[in-house]
């Protein structure tokens, strides 16, 4: 089992790899950001039975498919299992299996795991599972063959004229209380543990319904009551014994929209010089005629408003210092105490993002002065403003990223670095934008066309295949399909 190239998140993997062995399977995991030579190499070495690829982040999707081309070029054999957070049936069967002869199977999540590895060893289970795998993978290619795909309808011309339409006479844009980024060193981890969003958590180890009447549920009660506290005992040793070190940076600049989809960030209120171009994508599927096309852009004022408008960024991370203690727990055998240490940090990242935004709010930034929210409006994000983060449906390009490190010289100032697929480590991290606008909102920008993406790539800087390969979950086109005249 290996997380591919490029990703460092192993929670669900390493969940999977304790539940395998409970159930007298050997498993040799090979960590995070593993290379398909390394994984081929260690398969044949070990003489394994079967091969198990996760991933996080979209780029993992890709590396899957190298993975699978390479164990045909490489006359392989094994069974391809493939899982994790952006993995799906979908993906797995059109564009996974077709790059090998042997199984490619889909594994939802821990619980089917152990289902499939069983039948995966006998002979006569595993001829009917590979039947009816390669059976339901070919029925899904026929599907996306044949379906009319989620193509945009409006032209990028159109959907910009459907922008959001903010009224920008008699608004102010609240002003920073300071400009450029400031660093947080050491944020008190028993602050954050109150602004703790536990549903996450459990969800980790498949626990499905709401914090905390999860804990009286009458089937996974007990159950989820069990790791609450072990999690509690262990979050107490965090916070006393000061295991993990919480960092924070960020940033506001004086900024505009280009009055397209862009944000346009300049050196200071002065605004003759610009810093950067943040590039952002705009909805294109058509809605009602009176739904907006959203774009994160919109909610910036052009400079034709005349308004001295801002942007904000941030980056945080609580998992400084996770290493020698994971490396302590699993040391001695303690896999449930790693992967709890690694889920707890997790939601100390997510809270100090939390922590930082209502400070910002309040704060830093003061357009919500008196604001006063309960941790649970909070979760329910019942505040003006967003945070929306590159990788996510708002803002889905991953490289973005490298403009916040850019901004705020993340990995000088907190110690967090992006892997070359732009995934964030330490894992315990968070990294987005601030919106101060009261009409922003998070969205999914869906399906694009091949006009967007062109646009986009040379704002971007970037060929048309390079911004195909960044946004692949997002065209609304076949990039592989042939001019038809």
């Amino acid at each position: 089992m290996a997380t591919v190239k490029g990703d460092v998140h192993d929670i669900g993997k390493n969940i999977v790899g304790v539940v395998l062995q409970c159930n007298n399977f050997e498993v040799v995991d090979l960590g995070v950001m593993v290379s398909c030579e390394k994984i081929l190499e260690a398969a044949r070495r070990e003489n394994a039975q079967m091969i198990g690829l996760s991933g996080l982040i979209t780029p993992s999707l890709d590396e899957m498919v190298h993975v699978a081309s390479e164990m045909q070029r490489l006359n392989f054999s094994l069974p391809l299992l493939i899982g994790g957070a952006t993995t799906s049936p979908a993906h797995t069967a059109v564009k996974i299996e077709p790059n090998y002869e042997g199984p490619v199977i889909y594994v939802k999540d821990a619980s089917r795991s152990v289902g499939v590895a069983q039948a995966l060893v006998e002979p006569d289970s595993r001829s009917a599972l590979v039947a009816k795998t390669r059976k339901d993978n070919a029925r899904r290619r026929e599907q996306h063959a044949g379906k009319k795909r989620l193509a945009p309808q409006l032209s990028l011309v159109e959907a910009r004229k459907r922008r959001h339409a903010i009224d920008w006479q008699g608004y102010e844009p609240p002003k920073p209380a300071r400009l450029g980024k400031q660093v947080l060193d050491n944020v008190d981890l028993d602050v954050l543990r109150d602004y703790i969003d536990w549903m996450p958590f459990f969800n980790a180890w498949e626990f499905h319904g709401k914090f905390p009447a999860i804990l009286s549920d009458e089937v996974v009660g007990p159950a989820a009551n069990n790791l609450y506290s072990d999690a509690m005992s262990m979050l107490d040793r965090i916070v006393k014994e000061q295991w993990l070190t919480a960092r924070a940076v960020f940033g506001f600049w004086p900024a505009h929209s280009d009055g397209a989809d862009d944000v346009l960030l300049y050196h200071d209120d002065a605004r003759d010089k610009q810093l950067m171009r943040l590039c952002h994508l705009r909805q294109q599927r058509a809605k009602a005629a009176d739904q907006p096309q959203h774009c994160l852009a919109d909610f910036v004022a052009p400079a034709e408003t005349g308004l001295a408008d801002y942007l904000g960024g941030f980056a945080v991370t609580a998992g400084i210092g996770i290493d020698e203690h994971v490396a302590r727990f699993e040391a001695g055998n303690d896999d449930y105490s790693a992967i709890v240490l690694k889920a707890l940090a997790d939601r100390l990242a997510e809270a100090l993002a939390e922590y930082l935004h209502e400070r910002v709010r309040v704060e830093h930034w003061g357009y919500a002065a008196g604001e006063s929210l309960s941790n649970e409006e909070l979760i329910a994000e019942a505040y003006k403003g967003i945070r929306p983060a590159p990788g996510y449906p708002a803002c889905p390009d991953h490289t973005e990223k490298g403009k916040l490190w850019e901004l705020l010289q993340v990995r000088e100032s907190i110690g967090l670095e992006l892997t070359d697929s732009y995934a964030m480590f330490p894992t315990a991290a968070v990294s987005g934008f601030y919106f101060s606008h009261p009409e922003s909102k998070y969205f999914a920008v869906g399906k694009i066309d091949r006009d967007q993406l062109e646009s986009y790539a040379e704002r971007k800087g970037f060929d048309v295949v390079e911004a195909e390969k960044w946004l692949s979950p997002n065209l609304g086109y076949d990039p592989n399909a042939k001019e038809v005249a």
